[in-house]
């Protein structure tokens, strides 16, 4: 089989699938070495800066550029075709011995580089996926997707709330019921609160010095809650890779800034720019009313709990998040935090529509 120097795919990568992944590896098999150039329109909503970190991170054998595009596409249309090589060209400048597509306009493209054709899979039938069938059903293509694709388009939802309110339970529960429906739903995944773990070791380091000390002797500085965000933020991250469209978390980062006042008093604003810093879409506010106080060893603020929900509720509020109260039994509250995320995923992704395409 023929190997070539230069090899280039080229391509909107809108969101990247399995065939493109596909089409890659093929061309790195033939090439000693490859270009891959992620082209996109201003009118698209998913970055070109991330779809590029996409690529280098599935392919970190490959060069993988990137070039905003605004030109629509008219396979007809010469002039067309001059002002997309001007932009390919600019991006990709050396010269190119080899073309790698799936399209029907891969000879054309070939021939305007002055390198030979190579057409991969035509058909899509290793992997009959296409990125219009990602964007219009993601989770329907879930099984298409790589780990950063799935990070960024998994939805997010937090259980949040004051002390024993039963926000761990409901997130299980919550958890629990998408995974029982099947499919990519079974691998639903859950995040713990790494606040929790984490008072827990100190708990356990101040005992090492003091066997008698109990949950009252532990203290916490400002500088606890960063590192608590962004371990949150971390694992979430990693399970949003590996699960199911939903992720359910127990508590988040945003979260941590209130929990901040409840323990040192005052904002942190590192702690406020790390929960900026990850997309979530739902918060689940557990009330605390009807929910019996439990002292499980790590709690000792039951007449606390109406200034924290109203804090949670006051500061969701305020930075305008979207969010539902969860009351009642715990039935109830599992029943109604499932309508709230079935509405969430109802409304799908939203892609904003590519530049339309004359073939």
């Amino acid at each position: 089989m023929k190997r070539f120097a230069h090899g280039l795919v080229l391509g909107k990568f809108y969101p990247p699938h399995a065939g493109h992944h596909h089409l890659v590896r093929t061309a790195r098999d033939r090439c000693e070495r490859l270009t891959v150039l992620v082209c996109a329109a201003s009118v698209e909503s998913v970055p070109l800066a991330d779809r590029v970190a996409w690529m280098r991170e599935v392919h970190p054998d490959v060069t993988v550029v990137g070039a905003v595009d605004d030109t629509r596409m008219d396979l007809h249309d010469p002039a067309i075709w001059d002002a997309h090589m001007a932009v390919f060209t600019e991006a990709v400048p050396e010269p190119v011995d080899a073309v790698f597509t799936s399209e029907s306009y891969g000879d054309e493209l070939a021939r305007r580089f002055g390198a030979e054709s190579v057409c991969v899979d035509p058909g899509r039938t290793v992997f009959p996926v296409s990125g219009t069938a990602v964007r219009a059903d993601p989770a329907g293509c879930w099984d298409y997707l790589e780990p950063p694709v799935r990070a960024a388009l998994t939805r997010r939802v937090v259980v949040l709330g004051a002390e024993s309110t039963g926000t761990t339970t409901l997130a299980r529960d919550l958890a629990g019921h998408y995974r029982r429906r099947g499919g990519i739903w079974a691998h639903t995944g859950y995040v713990a609160e790494y606040g929790r773990e984490f008072s827990e070791q100190k708990l356990a380091a101040l005992r090492a010095r003091w066997p008698e000390a109990q949950w009252e002797d532990v203290s916490f500085t400002t500088h606890d809650f960063p590192l608590i965000a962004e371990t949150q933020n971390a694992r979430e991250e990693a399970a949003a890779r590996t699960g199911s469209p939903l992720l359910v978390c127990d508590t988040d980062s945003f979260a941590t800034t209130v929990w901040h006042e409840r323990y040192v008093g005052g904002r942190n604003p590192l702690v406020e720019r790390t929960a900026d810093r990850v997309a979530h879409h739902l918060w689940l506010l557990t009330d605390h009313e009807g929910v019996a106080f439990e002292d499980d060893g790590l709690r000792d603020g039951e007449e606390l709990r109406p200034w924290m929900t109203d804090r949670f509720r006051a500061e969701l509020t305020r930075t305008g998040r979207t969010f539902t109260e969860i009351t009642g039994s715990r039935q109830d509250r599992l029943t109604a935090a499932v309508t709230a995320v079935d509405a969430l995923l109802a409304t799908g992704w939203d892609f904003a529509a590519p530049l339309p395409e004359r073939r």
